[in-house]
């Protein structure tokens, strides 16, 4: 796995008005494959765009799911992913996502004080980082802009990883 350091997370907002991702489950759905070696999710089981969501410290089951080409919040939905964005960026920075953390969950990062996340802005200690794989021989990349606004094509992926601090981790596959 490659580790991408990202400016502190309030820079890397206004700089790219946008923070978002995404890691691979270990258990594929129905119709998308699994590299034999790593067991990471491929996209070759899939036609269209290949959907993965690692809720992280968040301790849910990750999502592995095939769906429709079109825009990134139509296709999550129609993978069953619902996601909330905060009051100060709206979707194009993801706050909750099928409801986690929800609004009265503590969440407990490693050196950092417990919190519940508020949803009014981006948090410095964790978020959601929003990850594209353009085709399933290229390597993620870290989205450039948000769920509302982002368009997949069919051979591409995405990915949501819940990460703690100012690192994200690429989904594998």
């Amino acid at each position: 796995m490659t580790r991408v350091a990202h400016l502190a997370v309030p820079l890397f907002v206004c700089l790219a008005a946008v923070v978002l991702t995404g890691c691979a489950g270990s258990t594929p759905a129905p119709g998308v494959s699994a590299n034999a070696t790593t067991g990471a999710p491929t996209a070759a089981g899939c036609d269209q765009v290949t959907v993965v969501v690692d809720f992280g410290v968040l301790d849910e089951p990750s999502i592995l799911d095939c769906a429709a080409a079109g825009p990134a919040k139509v296709v999550l939905e129609e993978a069953g992913i619902t996601t909330e964005g905060t009051a100060d960026y709206g979707d194009q920075v993801v706050c909750r996502v099928n409801n986690v953390p929800a609004p009265d969950q503590s969440v407990e990062i490693e050196d950092q004080a417990p919190f519940v996340e508020s949803c009014l802005t981006l948090n410095a200690a964790a978020y959601w980082a929003l990850w594209i794989k353009p085709s399933a021989d290229a390597e993620w990349e870290y989205a450039q802009e948000g769920v509302s606004t982002l368009e997949l094509a069919a051979g591409q992926s995405v990915g949501l990883v819940y990460t703690p601090g100012t690192e994200s981790t690429p989904p594998e596959g």
